[in-house]
This record gives C-alpha cells, sequence and structure tokens, in this order.
C-alpha cells in the first residue's frame, strides 16, 4: 500500500470510529477494567498522543534526519489525566489531529519517505517515514477495537 492508500485508510477508520464514538454512554468511557489498565477514554487520550507524536516525527522528520523523538506512553496518558477531561474533547481533539496527520502523510514527498527518526529509549532505533505511516494505521485499529468493543 502506497502511503497515499494509508492516509485514506487512515481517514475512513477515524471517520468511522467518531461516528461509532456515540454508540458509547459516559459509563462506559470512564470504566477502568482494574486500575493498571486504560479506560476507553484513556485509550482515546493515547490515541490523541500517538497522533501527536508521530505527527512530530513526520514533519520533522523530512527536514532532520535522524532526530531522536521518544514517546513514554504511560507517562503521557498520566501526566494529561485524561481520565477527568471532558470526553467530547477528547473525541474533537483525536478528529482534529488526525485529519491534520492525514493532511502531512498526502503531502511527503516520495523521496522523503525513507527519512529516518530515532524513536529508541536509551538505545538507536531507527523508523522511516514510511513505517511510521504504516505502523500507525496498525496501532489506530488495534486500539479503535479496543475502545469500540462492548
Amino acid at each position: 500500500m502506497t502511503h497515499l492508500e494509508t492516509a485514506q485508510e487512515i481517514a475512513k477508520a477515524v471517520d468511522q470510529a467518531f461516528a461509532d464514538f456515540e454508540k458509547i454512554d459516559n459509563e462506559a468511557w470512564n470504566a477502568k477494567p482494574n486500575p493498571e489498565k486504560w479506560s476507553k477514554k484513556e485509550l482515546l487520550g493515547h490515541l490523541v498522543d500517538s497522533a501527536s507524536n508521530n505527527l512530530r516525527r513526520l514533519v520533522v522528520g523530512q527536514y532532520e534526519q535522524g532526530t531522536k523523538i521518544v514517546y513514554h506512553q504511560d507517562e503521557w496518558v498520566a501526566y494529561q489525566d485524561y481520565q477527568s477531561a471532558p470526553v467530547e474533547e477528547l473525541k474533537t481533539l483525536w478528529l482534529l489531529l488526525n485529519r491534520q496527520y492525514v493532511r502531512v502523510i498526502k503531502n511527503i514527498p516520495e523521496h522523503k519517505l525513507q527519512n529516518v527518526c530515532d524513536t529508541g529509549k536509551g538505545t538507536v532505533a531507527l523508523h522511516t517515514l514510511a513505517y511510521f505511516i504504516e505502523d500507525y494505521l496498525v496501532h489506530l485499529n488495534h486500539h479503535l477495537t479496543q475502545i469500540l468493543k462492548q
């Protein structure tokens, strides 16, 4: 799949999920399976963080080779206190970040897709921009399945 096709798939998944979110009531958004597990709201916050971190990688990665952009997911979710955020705000933030993410993907020149960013925590872990685009769709679908399951 090309990066443009992946962008279309991301857009479709986001639009469908955003519509499906209406079927989730407030109680379900807030329920935590156990104290160590994220609620649906925190999972959505995690997807907000994923979108913003990957957006940064796609932008910076076009003009800086090998820049280090590390993401500590548990800290991001905890420090942003998604559990107490209004779910309508989170849904809107997530939707808009993903629309921007798709817009950025569509504007990446083909020759920049092999540029790399370092995501290693205490080590070097180089990934191409093409990898971030493809992996984002897989990651997005994984967590949307978790959010949308009953």
